[in-house]
């Protein structure tokens, strides 16, 4: 079972959390405030942390953006209040994995995390490094380079690169991409992907070179040894 972290500052919720958790023999440690909960997160070995958007000291989106820049790819449910679409885009692009609303039902939530700790644990087993055509990449140190020269991805650009790396060659549709990359089972709108294509586009190609990632009307994309 995992260790998880949950930081939440209303007390009946966070207690709803803890109580669902350890019923599926996780061990859970609880604290109110983000500041606190990023210090937790980055120095203690967790295996996911429930997040919520609004806490004191530091909010959602502070926690999970300094936690990916310490280069911690613990898997973040955030649950939270804030239901709007650009809500749960914001929350997702800041580097969380999944995104729930209050109300929730404490199972649908456990399940959640189940899932995303499965993902985490399968991207983990896979291979260590891939390189198509002039791209390379390193999934442990999470470093890509284009002929040598090192590229420097948020976590979203990373993941979507990731994934469409380990899938190269083959044509993924943007559902499988919203499901598998972002974990969401509908498209939010607002030109999600169209955004993080276009910015791996600008990082990865070099004049003279077709796009490595094609876009196939109609279908999705795939990415090409270039």
């Amino acid at each position: 079972m995992a260790n998880i972290l949950v930081v939440e500052d209303d007390p009946e919720t966070s207690r709803e959390i803890v109580a669902e958790l350890m019923s599926h023999g996780h061990t859970v440690e609880a604290v109110a405030d983000g500041l606190a909960g990023i210090e937790l997160a980055i120095g203690q070995p967790f295996d996911a942390v429930t997040l919520d958007r609004m806490l004191p000291g530091l909010d959602g989106l502070g926690f999970v953006e300094r936690l990916r820049a310490a280069d911690n790819d613990m898997p973040v449910l955030m649950i939270s209040a804030l239901g709007d679409v650009d809500d749960r885009i914001a929350g997702l692009r800041a580097g969380g994995d999944d995104y729930m609303t209050k109300p929730f039902a404490s199972n649908e939530m456990a399940m959640r995390i189940e899932v995303l700790l499965r993902r985490h644990s399968q991207r983990k087993s896979e291979a260590a490094s891939l390189t198509v055509g002039a791209i390379h990449i390193d999934f442990i140190k999470r470093q890509v380079s284009v002929d040598g020269e090192p590229i420097r991805l948020v976590q979203m650009e990373f993941r979507l690169l990731e994934f469409l790396a380990r899938n190269a060659g083959e044509v993924v549709s943007r559902r499988i991409i919203f499901e598998r990359v972002w974990g969401y089972y509908f498209d939010p709108g607002a030109n999600l992907i169209n955004v993080h294509i276009g910015r791996l586009r600008r990082k990865l190609d070099r004049p003279g070179r077709p796009s490595a990632i094609v876009t196939v009307k109609g279908e999705g994309y795939r990415l090409d040894a270039v």
